[in-house]
């Protein structure tokens, strides 16, 4: 293709779609990126909210206020969501969606949209599906995943064919619930009963799963190691783009009994040769769930055995904006565009400083009596950012039970040293207290 028919395709795409669809309600701080994003922008363009929310809440409201329009729909419906886009269909430029709970609606949009660069709605099921996308690893290169099995009761017949198949300690894990819900770790037989009964308890009370259906349950072989994540961007013949490596330090790890990710810090102090096969890992997993055209958030464990992959999300891992802003200058938002226009995403390399972000949840979930703190960590020199979720008379449940964090911290420094220190002055200036509800009545 010559320059002047380049540049012809390049004015009358970009003059004729210029609309950017979103798909599900974000964060506030997703749809001010967004909002950056446009005013970067050299041509005039618009954000379309496609959602099945009416704004009730001031918050909600907000946030909406950020899209040039919203569109509400019945994702349940194709007829609903044909009608609803149809009007629009040729200024779309781009479809994207931020949260890993609107994965199922994204999946149920992207055949509506037929022209556009977009993951297949297959992958997306696999990705949103735990056994699913075991499977997908497994056929693909099993090396990179561990031992697992689907498991549909708790009788004494289930837990010994577990022993025989996985062997302890063992995660058990619904197959398609968001983030850390119900993830618990089994040691012996008794807890792995007690565990199973637990979760189908809690299933049952579930009128629709998260991924659309009723959730099944796996069982995986307990990875010990140090975990790690990492996102890229992923074009639409398979091409991976790789961020940094971020580490993760897991609420086990820093004294909880539960599996949220308590610090996440990058850069991180891997060799440049441990990184490479944590990429080579990192890459087969997107290509066995066939990703293209999107963001994949990868989460990895590094093992005696050599990396492994924890699970894949097909969208922008928590705070990632932020961190590869702060710590190296990436706009992970634009990326995230850029990769389904298509467009090259722009990866700068250079360390500008370190970032850590945590999720603050108390040592025991109850009703929340004391909570201090939060205004002294803000005076603290690394301190970034600052949201609070929870407050004082709020029940602060445990991320495996479905609880938010009570507040959420981002520190950055130019010196990773002094970051270290603040580090350790916030998590001492932290107080927390809970009392039970039945202490309380």
């Amino acid at each position: 293709m010559d320059v002047c028919r380049l540049a012809y395709f390049i004015y009358f795409y970009m003059h004729i779609k210029d609309t950017i669809l979103l798909v599900g309600m974000p964060t506030k701080s997703a749809a001010e990126n967004l909002i950056e994003f446009r005013d970067e922008w050299k041509d005039p363009l618009k954000f379309f909210l496609l959602t099945d929310k009416e704004a009730v809440t001031e918050e909600d409201k907000e946030i909406q206020n950020f899209f040039d329009e919203v569109l509400i729909v019945n994702f349940d419906s194709d007829i609903s969501i044909e009608k609803v886009l149809v009007p629009h269909r040729d200024k779309f430029l781009a479809v994207t969606c931020r949260a890993e709970s609107h994965i199922p609606k994204f999946r149920q949009v992207i055949p509506h949209l037929p022209y556009l660069k977009a993951p297949l709605p297959a992958s997306l099921t696999w990705s949103v599906d735990k056994l699913e996308m075991r499977r997908r690893f497994k056929g693909y290169d099993p090396k990179i995943t561990p031992k697992y099995m689907y498991v549909k009761d708790a009788s004494n017949e289930t837990l010994q064919k577990v022993e025989e198949k996985v062997g302890f300690p063992l995660i058990v894990k619904p197959t398609g619930l968001a983030v850390s819900l119900l993830v618990n770790i089994a040691y012996h037989p008794e807890e792995l009963k007690q565990n199973l009964q637990k979760v189908f308890r809690k299933l049952k009370s579930l009128s629709k799963g998260y991924a659309g259906k009723e959730p099944r349950v796996l069982v995986e072989q307990f990875m010990e190691g140090t975990m790690y994540s990492v996102d890229a961007y992923v074009n639409s013949r398979g091409t991976v783009y790789f961020c940094p490596m971020v580490s993760v330090k897991t609420g086990k790890e820093a004294g909880f009994d539960d599996f949220f990710g308590y610090q996440q810090m990058t850069p991180t102090k891997l060799k440049k040769s441990s990184i490479e096969n944590a990429q080579k890992v990192a890459e087969k997993s997107v290509h066995a769930l066939g990703l293209r055209s999107t963001t994949a958030h990868i989460e990895l464990m590094r093992t005696e055995q050599g990396w492994k992959v924890i699970e894949v999300g097909p969208r922008i891992g928590g705070f990632r904006h932020n961190m590869y802003e702060l710590s190296y200058g990436i706009d992970h938002t634009a990326n995230d565009i850029f990769i389904r226009i298509p467009r090259k995403p722009k990866i700068p390399k250079k360390v500008l400083g370190y970032t850590a972000v945590f999720k603050i949840f108390p040592q025991n979930p109850g009703i929340i009596t004391t909570l201090k703190g939060v205004k002294k960590i803000q005076k603290l020199k690394s301190f970034y950012a600052l949201h609070v979720n929870q407050k004082v008379g709020d029940r602060a449940n445990a991320a495996s039970d479905g609880g938010r964090s009570v507040f959420n911290v981002t520190l950055f420094n130019e010196e990773r040293s002094k970051l270290l220190a603040d580090i350790r002055r916030m998590e001492q200036l932290i107080e927390i207290k809970t009392i039970s509800r039945k202490k309380k009545e």
